[in-house]
């Protein structure tokens, strides 16, 4: 029982440690821009800070004014969240700590959804003139998971299988 308990604990304190990594890294970025009263600052020759309020979904996608469709995507993102903690039941393996990190991320941006109404991104990626999608901290733990998932599967699944 008590190796479930620090099972469990693990578990919970790498959701909550995105979670806070998340938070704090937006509530810093938020403030500084309110205190500079600028909305972009230049950090090396090919990373901005820039910061937008997106309504969508990852990297701005399904952004609409009409608030049913926001609150749709809200809701299916809740859904999204529900099953990722039924899988973490299910699965015993590595592949827990992807998903962990998924949902930490997830419940990050979900955060931001319910109380502004919109997820704050800000790390502006470029290379020259061409600017990759604004992001924000959460949807690099999102990334991560699903690539070390994806990468799970291309690699490790089917070796198991031969």
């Amino acid at each position: 029982m008590q190796k479930r308990n620090k099972f469990f604990f693990l578990n919970i304190s790498i959701v909550i440690a995105i979670f806070l990594i998340d938070r704090a890294s937006k509530l810093y970025v938020i403030n500084l821009f309110e205190d500079l009263n600028s909305q972009q600052i230049f950090l090396t020759s090919f990373l901005n800070l820039y910061l937008i309020w997106n309504e969508g979904i990852a990297f701005g996608l399904l952004s609409f004014e009409n608030n049913e469709i926001y609150d749709a995507i809200t809701f299916s993102i809740i859904l999204i969240n529900l099953v990722i903690i039924y899988i973490l039941f299910k699965v015993k393996d590595f592949r827990r700590y992807f998903f962990l990190i998924i949902l930490g991320g997830s419940l990050g941006n979900l955060f931001d959804r319910l109380i502004y109404n919109a997820v704050p991104d800000f790390i502006d990626f470029h290379l020259g003139h061409f600017h990759w999608f604004i992001f924000n901290p959460a949807d690099i733990f999102i990334s991560l998971g699903i690539i070390c998932l994806i990468l799970d599967e291309i690699f490790f699944k089917n070796r198991s299988n031969d």
